[in-house]
Parts: structure tokens; sequence; C-alpha cells
């Protein structure tokens, strides 16, 4: 079993003969920090998985209900999808952006990560990569064998890229084929983006031809219920990405989904190819329990603000306690991410020998218990002092039924301490932990 330090290390053993792209390529690290955790546990120490984002609440019993009921179903489905569950995702998408969308503009997979993965083998050209990123879209790129092109961002803009930053890749070379993907609300970082900066970033997308994969499988977690999407600035250039996963609590029922503009349906068509004679179709009762859960339901509704309280509330509360501690941090807007930047603990850090993100996480998991990625792996300078916190190592259920207790005649009241030390409390302290254990240096030299 790998140690922490060992997520991403490049290498390959003796006598094997690996393809170029796949040679070193390490495991994910999301996947690995999970592992690790796990095996940590398993040996009897207290361990904080703040390492995986896994949402931590329960699938709506709506859907669960559902999928009891098409157990049975067995045979395969259509490449692109079960009909029913294209048609309902269409009429979500045109209710949600009011832009036109039909079944024909669907493509169901199993996990957005598989049809990213698709997409890119299907689609010629560059791609660009805001950092910090999702961890996959890179080692994607690699496997496939094409160019990347990272966009760095900086916590001055809140880690968002700017419509200056894509002008100015795409004036280098007018021409040349890019595909860029926009994660939000983001992992890693929580932010996203506003109508303004989202209508900006069309414009010069539309200008240059550049093709979006519009990442939103955290939209429904904006913390507010207030998610905004380029799709409406840019519907004929923009592919939406979606799925199960994180705002349905459904990870690991593996469906995602894609909707195309009409303009690209020869890249639809190419990637329908693909799964054709790889996945073949996605697993069928999966399909026929998510038709509900694209449905207009009162219960579904009730289910994601009760999950945006929590979510709110606690990245709030987290945010201002590492700020209080010194640790710079932006405030997350969506999803339960948190994007920690030690560069103010630089002098103190260098004192513990640290001087990367993975010896970062590596000591603070052996002396704290607490588990988080470098950001390293998520494309930033390996010498940034940087970090992702999941906040998610809660009981999603019993923190939803903690809130629904709480709901009156009048609207319902933002969650305070008390109901996260209850509810969160693991959460917390695994918090408090890494402010302890970073303690606090605001000397000029510690800066950054």
């Amino acid at each position: 079993m790998k140690r922490l330090s060992e997520i991403g290390v490049r290498g390959r053993g003796p006598g094997v003969n690996l393809n170029l792209n796949v040679r070193g390529l390490a495991p994910s690290a999301t996947v690995s920090i999970n592992e690790i955790s796990d095996r940590l546990r398993s040996e009897g120490r207290r361990i904080f998985k703040m390492g995986l984002g896994q949402s931590p609440f329960p699938v709506p019993e709506l859907v669960v209900e559902s999928l009891r009921a098409n157990a049975h179903q067995k045979d395969y489905l259509p490449v692109q999808g079960l009909r029913a569950l294209r048609e309902e995702v269409a009429r979500h998408h045109s209710r949600e952006f009011g832009v036109d969308c039909s079944a024909d503009n669907v493509l169901v997979g199993p996990g957005s990560k598989q049809l990213m993965f698709i997409l890119q083998l299907a689609y010629y050209g560059d791609l660009v990569i805001p950092t910090p990123a999702w961890v996959p879209y890179a080692p994607q790129a690699q496997i496939i064998g094409r160019h990347v092109r990272f966009l760095p961002t900086s916590p001055r803009r809140r880690w968002r890229i700017t419509a200056e930053q894509l002008e100015e890749l795409c004036t280098s070379d007018p021409g040349r084929p890019r595909l860029l993907i926009l994660n939000y609300p983001n992992n890693p970082t929580g932010g996203t983006y506003s109508e303004t900066e989202l209508e900006q970033l069309a414009e010069v997308a539309r200008r240059y031809g550049a093709t979006l994969l519009s990442d939103e499988i955290y939209g429904k977690l904006h913390h507010e219920g207030a998610h905004r999407s380029i799709v409406p600035f840019y519907p004929e250039g923009t592919i939406f990405s979606s799925g199960l996963s994180k705002w349905c609590g459904a990870g690991g029922w593996r469906l995602g989904l894609f909707v195309f503009p009409p303009g690209l349906e020869w890249l639809q068509s190419a990637m329908a190819a693909v799964a054709s004679e790889t996945f073949t179709s996605t697993s069928a009762p999966i399909q026929y329990a998510a038709v509900s859960a694209f449905e207009e339901h009162a219960a579904i509704d009730l289910y994601l603000e009760r999950s945006r309280r929590v979510l709110r509330a606690l990245g709030r509360h987290l945010a201002s306690r590492l700020i209080a501690a010194g640790i710079s941090v932006a405030r997350p807007q969506g999803g339960y991410y948190l994007f920690a930047d030690f560069r103010p603990q630089a002098k103190l850090l260098r004192a513990k020998g640290i001087r990367t993100s993975s010896a970062l996480c590596e000591q603070l998991l052996e002396e704290t218990g607490v588990a988080i990625l470098p950001g390293a792996v998520f494309g930033r300078d390996p010498g940034e002092l940087t970090a992702r916190i999941s906040y998610v190592d809660f009981d999603g259920a019993r923190a939803l039924e903690g809130a629904a207790r709480l709901e009156g005649a009048e609207a319902s009241p933002e969650l305070d301490d008390s109901f996260l030390r209850e509810y969160c409390g693991d959460s917390l302290e695994a918090v408090e932990r890494i402010c302890s254990w970073a303690g606090r240096d605001e000397s000029p030299e510690g800066g950054g």
C-alpha cells in the first residue's frame, strides 16, 4: 500500500514495457488517499478523512425506491442512453438554462469521468486546464497523448481564470483547436464564476472558436442555490457535464451525462462510436432510477436545500477558523472543498523540514491523523504550500435529519456552531488540528 508521499510519483516496475503515454502514470490521488486513510484506520489510528471528495449525504429515498423498482432491468440499453432518461435530462436542461434541448442532444455514460476521457479521445486539439484543477483532467490527456496547456490562477483572483488570460492564450495561435475545461463550483477551491465573468469568457471562446466543456457537477450544491452556467452565453460551443455523484450523493452508482449543442453532433456521434466499443452502455437499473432524479419533485428540492444549508454553514465556519489561524483560504461558494494556502506559515513549516505541498500533507497526516491532498496533485507547483481540504467527514444522513428538525413555519434558520459541533464534529476537529499544527507566522518572511 502506498504512503502519502508516493501519491502521484512516477515510475515503473522492472521488465515492464509500457506505452509511453501510460509509463509513469500513478493511480488517482483522490482514490489513493482514501485507500491510505482506510488502511490507517484498520490499524487502529484515528484518521480524519478529508481527502476523498465523496458526498456525505445519502441518495434521496425517492431515487433509491426507483432503483429498487427497476432492479430487474437487465437489457443492454442504447449506447446514447435510456430514451426516457435523456428526455428528462433535456427537459431539466431547458428548465435550468432556458435553452432549447432535446433527448438527441444527451449522452449518458458510466460517470462523467469516463465521458471526459472519450471526449478527449474523440476531439483533436489542445486541452486547456485552469489550475488548480480536478485531478483526472491532465492524466487523461497524458494517456491519450493530447497536448495540455495549463492556465494558472492565483488566490488574488480567488483561483479563477480571466477572459484576458484566455485571450492571450488564443491570440498566440488563433486557428488552433482548443478544448477549455471550466469546472464551477470548483474542485478543489469551492469557488465559482459570476455571470459577468462567464459572459466575458464566452465572448473570447466564441471569437476564437474554442470548444468549452462546462463541468457543473457541483452546480446544484451552490451554497445559496444560485448557480449560473456559461451555457446560455455560449450555447453553440459549450458541452455541459453533470451526473449523480455529487448533488445526488450517488458516486458509486456511476452515472454521468453530457449535453451537446446542435452544432457539435459530429463530436457527440464520435463519442457514441467510441462508447459502443468500450463500455457499450450504462447500467440499466441505474439509468431507470436516474429518471426520477431529474424530474421535478418537491422532495428532491427539499433534499438539496437541506444539503446546501449544512455545507454552507460548515464551509463558512471552517474557512473562518483557518483564516483566524493565519492560513489563507477563500470562503467556499459551492461544493465541499477548501483550498488552503499555507505560504503565510512558510517559515514555521521550513523549521519542520517542509518545503513542498506533498511533504506538508504527509507530515500533517503522520502527526495529526488529518488526511488532505497536496496542491501539487491539482496542477500547482510542488513548492507551493497549498492543499485541498474536503470537509465531508461527517454522517450526512444524520445531519440532514438534524437540519429538518430545525425547520418551522418561518424561513429555516442558519445552522449555528452548536449544530455543527453536534453533527459535523469530526470535520471541525480536523480543521482545529490543522490550525494548531500549522501554527501562526505573521512575520514578513513568512508571508506570501
